[in-house]
């Protein structure tokens, strides 16, 4: 589902829509829309982590509708766009930078997504209500402060999906959910190599898709 190309990064979300890059020229099939995003800072369009959850949250979406889902830490807007371009009616993005809440709401304008995506300052602190879907791609350490807000958040019967942090940060992680009663439906992986490092210097980075037990 993920291209990369000389000219930018392009990932189709189903056969009508295609995320890419600004870069990136327009695809030439009339059925596709095309969502142009503006890169941001953190986990830029070609980070392992944002395909990965990419794909969870097509997989999610495939298994059961959403009417309302949580981006946490935004960045540039990519997972909110994404989901508002695949039908879900309601989806609210929150960043504690002001850069980013400014190019995601760029972007949500620029692609005529405003009317379903609303973007906040601030952090999950600011939020009342529950969502059906949560995604959050962040760093391990905030993923590890974030446990009981995205579990607050989270509407009976919904579903997490986190990235952001590698195989060997999961233990302490998912055993801090499975205390609140959260347990692991599906798990992807990407190894990833830098160029600029030595070829014995790999790491692979995780994501998940959690469900309640009371799911």
């Amino acid at each position: 589902m993920e291209e990369l190309q000389l000219s930018g990064w392009v990932y189709r979300l189903s056969p009508q829509v295609a995320l890419c890059t600004q870069r990136q020229p327009a695809a030439t099939e009339a059925l596709v829309q095309v969502i142009r995003v503006r890169r941001g800072e953190a986990f830029p369009p070609g980070h392992p982590t944002t395909r990965l959850s990419l794909d969870l949250l097509r997989e999610a979406l495939a298994a059961a509708p959403v009417i309302n889902l949580l981006d946490v830490g935004c960045g540039a807007g990519l997972l909110s766009l994404a989901a508002a371009a695949l039908g879900i009616p309601r989806v609210v993005g929150v960043d504690i930078a002001p850069a980013a809440v400014h190019v995601t709401l760029q972007n949500a304008r620029d692609n005529g997504l405003a009317g379903s995506l609303q973007v906040a300052r601030g952090s999950t602190e600011c939020l009342k209500g529950t969502f059906d879907l949560v995604m959050a791609n962040l760093p391990w350490e905030v993923q590890m402060d974030k446990v009981s807000e995205l579990d607050r958040l989270a509407a009976k019967g919904s579903r997490l999906i986190l990235s952001g942090f590698r195989d060997n940060q999961e233990d302490l992680l998912i055993q801090s959910y499975q205390r609140l009663g959260w347990s692991l439906r599906r798990r992807l992986i990407k190894d990833f190599r830098h160029p600029t490092l030595p070829a014995d210097i790999s790491f692979t980075w995780v994501a998940w898709w959690l469900e309640h037990k009371t799911f």
